[in-house]
């Protein structure tokens, strides 16, 4: 019995490195494409967008609660409290939380927070405690995406707002290379691997159920409104239209 529990002991904590050392790596890396590759930045500024489009005349942005769900390594979630705006980001990665709080800590940021957790398991944050939440690129990684979509709901104010961007389809390395040569030449096309090897990798390392939930138009329209949303704008963005960006209402109670 001893020896069972010395060996679960060394084997969790050789496993609790290998995602420190993985987390460490991919947030590094992170932080330099969030900054540098064109598509993050487009992306980060079609996500402010909306937001700010939805403030009330009058009310400042600090009063404004902000959910980022599956936050990573905390880059959209720092972005939006940059921003002005009182935000939490939540990921089940223990390991890229600590980055997130790190980088929150470094950047001596009062307005952000970080939590760990899984948002579909329930009773991680109070009904109706946020008035926007973002959650980019991890509905299709997710093992249960329709349920987090409801929590995303439950815990939006009646008329609170949200953007969800989803991947379409698998973006791999050389198709991706290829696509982008055939449209914008070889150093786009170069330039993107700055963030598709990386992200293939830890996409590889990371742990999931089923296959991926590359969701097209009316998909994620469906399981947007089975959830409780209105959705107000449906469109291509990121790397070369790969996913889709929706932007949506929950809908007020009668």
């Amino acid at each position: 019995m001893a020896t069972e529990v010395l060996m679960n002991s060394v084997v969790g904590g050789v496993q609790w490195g290998l995602d420190r050392m993985l987390a460490v790596g991919y947030g590094v890396l992170y932080d330099y494409i969030f900054e540098q590759f064109a598509p993050y930045q487009q992306l980060r500024a079609e996500v402010l967008d909306r937001i700010d489009s939805v403030l009330p005349a009058g009310r400042s942005r600090r009063d404004v609660q902000v959910l980022d769900v599956a936050c990573g390594p905390g880059n959209m979630t720092v972005t939006l409290a940059e921003a002005g705006y009182s935000v939490v980001g939540v990921d089940p990665y223990a390991a890229l939380v600590e980055i997130a709080r790190e980088k929150r800590r470094a950047q001596h940021l009062a307005n952000v927070a970080f939590r760990q957790g899984d948002l579909a398991r329930g009773n991680t944050f109070k009904s109706a405690a946020f008035d926007v939440l973002v959650n980019i690129h991890s509905l299709y990684l997710h093992p249960s995406p329709q349920k987090l979509l409801r929590e995303a709901c439950r815990v939006l104010k009646p008329g609170g707002y949200a953007v969800f961007v989803n991947r379409t389809r698998q973006v791999s390395n050389w198709s991706t290379v290829r696509e982008l040569r055939d449209r914008d030449g070889a150093s786009a096309a170069m330039r993107s691997l700055l963030w598709v090897v990386p992200n293939s990798i830890f996409e590889a390392a990371r742990k999931r159920s089923g296959a991926p939930n590359y969701w097209d138009g009316d998909t994620f329209t469906g399981a947007l409104r089975s959830a409780g949303f209105t959705v107000l704008e449906m469109r291509r963005t990121f790397l070369h239209g790969s996913s889709l960006l929706a932007f949506v209402r929950k809908d007020t109670e009668e």
